[in-house]
């Protein structure tokens, strides 16, 4: 999908760090694996996958400071309990019986309880505040994750989609770079509106939200 600056950019983190979250390395003398992919491949682009898994571990890298070690542990867990590449992009472990699955791989993980993703309550575990804001940002289709909403606002309908400009932040299927672009260039909201047939409020949201990417 991504080059890795690209991802980078988009994700707010440093190409260094996505490069260690989806390559390992080496660091203070020691080898770690990677965290997002099984294995190294080497590659410099980032699948949409490994995008939506890369938004999850920045919201609780940046949030809580979640130890990487222990992440990659507990997403071991669940991606050998799912058989799925990258599991945190696929919907079973958030819903119904799939967070028990979560809730072992907590506990196996070691996972202190203020980083858990689900937590007990009853014969159910629910969600964790972190997790369920995660949760409600992805469109799921077929429980894979087919779209993003890069806003922290739910409101907005900003959003990413592989099969969407290229999975670029769009609106009514406009990237929110080219409406920024016409509104630098003087346009009236109502102007942009008006030639690419979207409402003054989706203009409105791509704006804010390239204007909030860009100041960040």
């Amino acid at each position: 999908m991504f080059a890795v600056p690209e991802a980078a950019r988009l994700l707010e983190l440093s190409p260094s760090t996505l490069t260690y979250w989806l390559e390992g390395g080496v660091r203070r003398g020691r080898t770690y694996q990677p965290i997002i992919r099984e294995n190294s491949t080497g590659s410099r682009l980032v699948t949409w996958g490994e995008y939506v898994e890369g938004a999850l571990l920045r919201k609780y890298r940046k949030n809580h400071n979640v130890p990487m070690a222990e992440l990659r542990t507990f997403i071991d867990h669940v991606r050998q309990s799912t058989g799925v590449p990258y599991p945190l992009a696929h919907e079973h472990p958030f819903v119904g019986a799939g967070r028990r699955l979560l809730m072992k791989a907590q506990e196996a993980a070691g996972l202190p309880e203020e980083y858990w993703l689900v937590a007990g309550a009853g014969r159910e575990p629910l969600l964790t505040p972190p997790s369920d804001a995660y949760f409600v940002r992805v469109e799921w289709d077929e429980d894979i994750a087919s779209g993003w909403n890069p806003s922290a606002d739910e409101r907005s309908p900003v959003r990413m989609r592989p099969d969407e400009r290229f999975g670029l932040p769009s609106v009514g299927g406009v990237k929110t770079e080219v409406i920024w672009e016409h509104l630098e260039s003087e346009d009236t909201f109502e102007e942009v509106a008006s030639e690419f047939d979207l409402t003054v409020d989706e203009v409105r949201w791509a704006h804010a939200f390239e204007t909030s990417r860009r100041a960040a």
